[in-house]
């Protein structure tokens, strides 16, 4: 088990490696796709193993449920994105760049050190840059600046964060995930530290109101990058908030991360309410739902208790799912009517099935219509609040989903049905293969199965629980 690790590092760096000394070979269009599901392997390989307390490169990395358990997820969702995506180039530098990317994250995931962890997401930043200015063009250009400038000043805050942790560990410091839980004493410093690392970590995960660079950059990257950005990089930072709250909560007592929590995650949700009603672009819609499903992962970790933290993993796992399969069919939208603009694209279920139904099924999925499981996770997450006396902030956070709900419905109902006297023969091809569109489909299945899929994920969720702490 100690090897997984890394496998689960080298694959994907190996396979930058060979995108960039081979760039014209036919290979390097899948070298994304191969190392996906490489992390898609391990992921299911530890989540059967169930390993607890590995560690490898002299701790700085640990495989717990945790662990295991996010790597299955950035691994299904990167074979979502990569697999189902018709924007595939044959550039090196572009798969090279998905596959670091995705090697960061597997870092981050692994790391059992909070510089490790810091690295990771900082080098998650780069590699991102480069893919959202990928297409081109100066509002993709522009985006990726805001992206760097932004996201950039977060990860200075986070670090600024992890340098006062590091001297709050007194006289034997330390970085480590496990032995800062167990110290149960901080000093005055930690705090501080912890409250500018979670608000850093908060740039990269998307929550209000340091959000402001994800709806551009989300709108101009190619589909494969939104659909991986969205899915699991907001994730995966969201989850090294919950490891400090998880310090912050045994060293410093609940109230000031229940506290930063609930505001960033209300915050978040009125953003998104907001925004969601005017909203012109739907690559950017989708950008604005996934602040608002970080909202309520900020809630629900607010929240805490093995109800509400297991609801808030296995959401994780159906947004990301969801979205990646969202960005796809946006991309390939995209493609076939040349236009970003919700007001351009109409009677897709009449004009395009192939893309009108996918659509359609992806919303439903995201807005928890049943039998897909994301209702589900919502329902635990308010259930939770209401039982752990969290009523002013449960039912503010449904008052705003409920604005959402009809700003998502809106914008659909007119992307998907047919205006009256409109012409049916403007739009183009739906450039997905038949393998493509079953790779979305199979996400969407997935969703509307996570239900049943909660059952044998069960142990696996509850001793990622078990290792978060429980989430007092």
């Amino acid at each position: 088990m100690a090897v997984i690790p890394w496998i689960a590092l080298i694959i994907p760096a190996a396979l930058a490696g060979i995108s960039l000394t081979l760039p014209k070979a036919s290979v390097v269009r899948h070298t994304p796709l191969i190392a996906a599901a490489a992390l898609l392997g391990c992921g299911l390989l530890l989540v059967v193993r169930q390993p607890d307390g590995l560690t490898a490169a002299g701790g700085l990395l640990r495989i717990d449920a945790l662990t295991a358990y996010l790597l299955l997820t950035v691994g299904a969702v990167a074979v979502v994105a990569t697999g189902g995506a018709t924007t595939t180039s044959a550039n090196g530098r572009f798969s090279a760049l998905m596959c670091l990317f995705l090697a960061s994250m597997t870092l981050a995931v692994l790391a059992d050190n909070l510089g490790v962890l810091w690295v990771a997401i900082e080098a998650t930043t780069i590699t991102t840059a480069f893919l959202v200015a990928h297409g081109g063009g100066r509002h993709g250009l522009e985006a990726a600046w805001k992206y760097v400038v932004l996201g950039s000043v977060g990860v200075a805050i986070a670090f600024l964060g992890i340098v006062l942790v590091f001297a709050a560990t007194g006289e034997d410091p330390t970085l480590s995930w496990a032995a800062l839980t167990t110290r149960a004493h901080l000093t005055d410093s930690a705090r501080i530290g912890l409250a500018l690392a979670v608000l850093g970590l908060a740039t990269k995960a998307g929550l209000a109101p340091m959000h402001s660079w994800l709806p551009d950059a989300h709108s101009q990257a190619p589909a494969q990058v939104s659909g991986l950005m969205s899915g699991v990089l907001l994730s995966v930072a969201f989850v090294g908030i919950l490891r400090l709250k998880t310090i912050s909560d045994h060293a410093l007592g609940v109230p000031l991360m229940r506290t930063m929590l609930s505001v960033v995650g209300l915050l978040s949700l009125a953003v998104a309410a907001a925004l969601v009603l005017t909203q012109r672009n739907y690559k950017r819609l989708l950008a604005y739902s996934s602040i608002e499903h970080m909202g309520i992962l900020a809630i629900g970790a607010a929240i805490g208790g093995p109800l509400a933290t297991g609801a808030v993993l296995l959401h994780i796992l159906g947004h990301g799912l969801a979205k990646a399969g969202l960005f796809v069919v946006a991309g390939r939208t995209l493609s076939a009517t040349g236009t970003h603009a919700i007001a351009d694209v109409h009677g897709l279920l009449v004009r395009r099935p192939s893309l009108g139904r996918p659509w359609l099924l992806g919303i439903t999925a995201l807005l928890g219509f049943p039998p897909f499981g994301l209702i589900l996770t919502e329902i635990a997450i308010f259930v939770a609040g209401y039982q752990r006396g969290f009523t002013v902030v449960t039912s503010l956070a449904l008052l705003l989903l409920l604005i959402v709900f009809a700003g998502l419905s809106r914008h659909v109902l007119a992307m998907t049905l047919t205006r009256p006297g409109t012409p049916e023969d403007e739009m183009g091809v739906d450039p997905a293969s038949g393998g493509q569109r079953l790779v979305v489909l199979g996400a969407f299945i997935a969703v509307a199965m996570l239900p049943l899929l909660a059952w044998p994920l069960s142990s696996a969720v509850q001793a990622a629980v078990a290792a978060l702490g429980g989430m007092p």
